[in-house]
């Protein structure tokens, strides 16, 4: 199956390295190279290289390329600052969330990071809603490569790559830079609840770019790591994840990413539908949970209260840092607050799970 698959250009080194390959969003990519655990932990005490190449990237150009992206997303664009990242969501019409995106400032364009499973779809709708503006945008997704470094000791490596940003660069930043004397986009972002850098190069060095990360980063202890515990960083730190917490019949302001949507700014497609939500209020409330036991819930559970379903669980696993297994779900608003006794239908036996606040996990910050 995997031939019919794209490939990043890190593919081989993940297959020389034991990489476990699957597929991800079209893409053959790297589930795991040793266990999920170690290479959990590896990011939250070290740090962890991560190919992203698969996701989307798109670079938006012209005289209202602002008014435009401002158009299409819930978050207010204008307001971003040249070298700003904003984590941002693309919604239809009936407010669904179409993706959750992140979106970059440069002095004379912008950038639009996508997840790779909807990159194909994201690319159409924009195509549709191009007309009447003067705007022109490029799919940089197989031309360059994405690659993530996340850790505590993250800015460690960074700074053995002489790329001269890992200290001046705040989070949720951007900017253009040179990495192995080559033209680079480094961001300050992350996925995991880590510190963390991404970096953007064209294909033709990103090979290069990679060893000299893996070179750097021995010393120190990073690791390569998969999409295994990418998935249980991600989820430790309550983000949510598109076809889980985020779908096309699920709108932002229940999925709980209020700051991520400009209501009493600019219009936006999607936006009276989300007005609406607002004004009648959720129906549903997205929680954390975590199981007395230690059987792990996972996604499509159906949660209970004193016999009666309330709710669904959209992802589970067990915790490396908590150790205990945790979830999030939805579950109807009477049923959200901190501390609530609910059970887990896990294969027709029930467990017990108690709400608690969101995120599982928080780094310490000095």
């Amino acid at each position: 199956m995997s031939d019919f698959l794209k490939r990043t250009v890190f593919h081989d080194w993940h297959v020389a390295h034991n990489g476990r390959m699957v597929e991800f969003g079209g893409w053959d990519m790297p589930v795991q190279y040793s266990t999920i655990v170690e290479e959990h932990n590896a990011v939250r005490n070290k740090a962890g290289l991560f190919d992203i190449a698969h996701m989307g990237r798109l670079e938006f150009t012209g005289p209202e390329a602002c008014r435009f992206l401002d158009w299409i997303l819930t978050n207010d664009v204008t307001k971003l600052e040249v070298g700003q990242v904003r984590y941002s969501l693309v919604t239809n019409e009936q407010g669904g969330v179409l993706d959750d995106v992140l979106v970059y400032r440069f002095p004379n364009r912008y950038m639009l990071v996508v997840n790779a499973s909807n990159r194909e779809k994201i690319v159409s709708w924009i195509t549709q809603h191009l007309g009447g503006f003067d705007v022109r945008f490029k799919d940089l997704t197989l031309t360059h490569a994405m690659l993530a470094i996340q850790g505590p000791l993250a800015t460690r490596v960074m700074a053995a790559l002489d790329c001269g940003v890992a200290d001046s660069l705040g989070y949720y930043s951007v900017t253009d830079s040179e990495v192995l004397d080559e033209p680079a986009v480094v961001s300050r972002t992350g996925y995991t609840g880590e510190d963390g850098f991404e970096i953007i190069v064209a294909n033709e060095i990103a090979g290069s770019l990679w060893h000299r990360v893996v070179e750097a980063g021995e010393p120190i202890g990073l690791q390569a790591a998969g999409l295994g515990c990418r998935d249980t960083l991600r989820l430790e730190a309550a983000m949510p994840l598109y076809g889980h917490e985020l779908n096309e019949d699920t709108d932002p302001i229940t999925a709980g990413l209020n700051f991520a949507v400009k209501l009493k700014a600019a219009d936006f497609i999607g936006r009276s539908a989300l007005r609406t939500v607002q004004l009648i209020g959720r129906k549903k409330t997205r929680i954390g949970i975590e199981l007395t036991g230690r059987r792990i819930a996972r996604e499509g559970a159906a949660i209970l209260s004193g016999g009666s379903t309330i709710g669904e669980v959209t992802s589970g696993t067990f915790s490396p840092t908590l150790e205990k297994p945790i979830g999030m779900a939805y579950v109807e608003n009477d049923f959200a607050k901190i501390g609530t006794p609910l059970e887990v239908d896990i294969r027709g036996k029930r467990e017990a799970a108690t709400v608690v606040a969101l995120p599982f996990y928080k780094r310490a910050t000095t």
